[in-house]
């Protein structure tokens, strides 16, 4: 765990200067790291071994995002994405958070949704009663599927029953709610669901056919609350407007959807450095958000002093045992950055990314626009496609930003007048 994720200059460095100032700061060294700086060390024998067909990897850029402070500690976050500006936008974010107290992040529990869907009930209402009444011999029969989970302080809690009308008719569908602990938690509740599929027959008359986890994690929820310096903001004006770009969010869908998106740049970076389940946290997030309306997931209002409060409340399910985040090298290299010790712990520093992340996102813009720092970032993709190398990259992407003519054409026109 690192003592100050306040990095000065840390993207003035080049990448080599970076690495090794990862290292002193995390007191890293090549045997945790060599993987993640040189992803030509990942043996290949590993990724073939976890999914079907394997032919090769896709290899995405990995940064590392500074300033964040997360309940009083302070962390370096490994974030794995393609798209510019995200990393940079989340540590400036993170930069005007942190004077005023980083990031409190509080969660409900790693608890999930084990669902039981059943068709062809007699007599639904009479059904949901009697598997209530027998709720405690049926979390008994859940907890015998997994005894490790149980060792570790987590297993079956409680069961809830809900009677739905759909367009083939009436369903009876019981809920299993799991603690996973530090596990994502698909295999053990779907082995859960499993087991008590042929009791919940028996109790009901019915027939079961569908036994799967719920992505709508809506008992994995994760709060984070932040206070951002006005000054550094900009001002009241820019407080002002970011509070308006929100409100335009959380009235519109359309304006939501993008809104959205911009938290989960930030949030999915991190799930995917870590090896967890993207999709399933992007499902969560957009049908927790869908819930009652599709709306924001993050809030904003004004302190007394003036100072913009952000807030985020998301599902967050992820896990540090089991899938890619034990066996995939750069997985392990990016937790042992992190240092985090649960699954909570990781779950806080990722919705605080997120509210980071959009944070970022408004405040740009609200005030210079959006394009400014993204066309600057993109323009060296751009000037890297179009051939160019090493401090190349820096000269053309400079002059291509100037000329506000950030296209390959143009790079390639300026890369041929550099050579000549």
């Amino acid at each position: 765990m690192v003592k100050d994720s306040k990095v000065s200059g840390f993207y003035k460095l080049s990448r080599e200067e970076r690495v090794k100032k990862l290292k002193e700061v995390t007191g890293l060294g090549d045997e945790d790291l060599g993987p993640l700086i040189d992803p030509g060390k990942v043996d290949m024998e590993v990724l073939d071994h976890m999914i079907e067909n394997v032919v090769g990897a896709m290899t995405l850029p990995l940064g590392i995002a500074t300033n964040f402070k997360v309940n009083g500690q302070d962390y370096l976050i490994p974030m794995a994405i393609e798209e510019p500006s995200v990393v940079a936008a989340a540590s400036n974010a993170a930069r005007m958070a942190r004077d005023l107290g980083g990031f409190t992040a509080t969660d409900t529990g790693p608890r999930m949704i084990a669902q039981i869907q059943t068709v062809e009930v007699p007599t639904p209402f009479a059904a949901k009663d009697k598997i209530l009444e027998v709720k405690e011999e049926l979390l008994e029969l859940a907890n015998e599927q997994d005894p490790i989970l149980i060792k570790f302080g987590g297993g079956a809690r409680d069961i809830r029953v809900r009677i739905i009308d759909t367009s083939v008719g009436v369903m009876l569908i019981c809920e299993l709610i799991v603690d996973c602990r530090d596990a994502m938690g698909a295999n053990a509740v779907n082995t859960m669901a499993e087991a008590l599929a042929p009791r919940i027959e028996k109790i009901t008359g019915g027939r079961v056919i569908l036994r799967i986890l719920s992505n709508l994690a809506e008992f994995r929820l994760v709060r984070v609350r932040a206070t951002f310096d006005q000054k550094l903001l900009g001002g009241e004006e820019v407080v002002n407007d970011i509070i308006a770009a929100w409100a335009f969010a959380e009235a519109d869908p359309y304006r939501c959807a993008t809104h959205n998106k911009g938290i989960m740049n930030g949030i999915d970076a991190v799930v995917v450095a870590t090896g967890n389940d993207f999709r399933a946290i992007e499902a969560g997030a957009h049908s927790y958000a869908a819930v009652d309306g599709y709306s924001s997931l993050t809030k904003y209002e004004k302190d007394p002093e003036g100072n913009l409060v952000g807030s985020i409340e998301i599902p967050m399910a992820v896990g540090l045992v089991g899938g890619a985040t034990k066996v995939h090298p750069v997985a392990r290299a990016c937790v042992k950055i992190l240092g985090v010790k649960t699954a909570l712990e990781l779950a806080h520093i990722i919705a605080s990314v997120g509210l980071a992340q959009n944070l970022a996102a408004l405040r740009a813009l609200a005030s210079e626009g959006i394009q400014k720092g993204h066309m600057a970032l993109h323009a060296r993709n751009v000037a890297a496609t179009a051939g160019a190398r090493g401090e190349q990259v820096d000269i053309i992407a400079e002059k291509l930003v100037k000329e506000k003519n950030v296209k390959v054409e143009r790079a390639k026109e300026l890369l041929e007048e550099l050579g000549k």
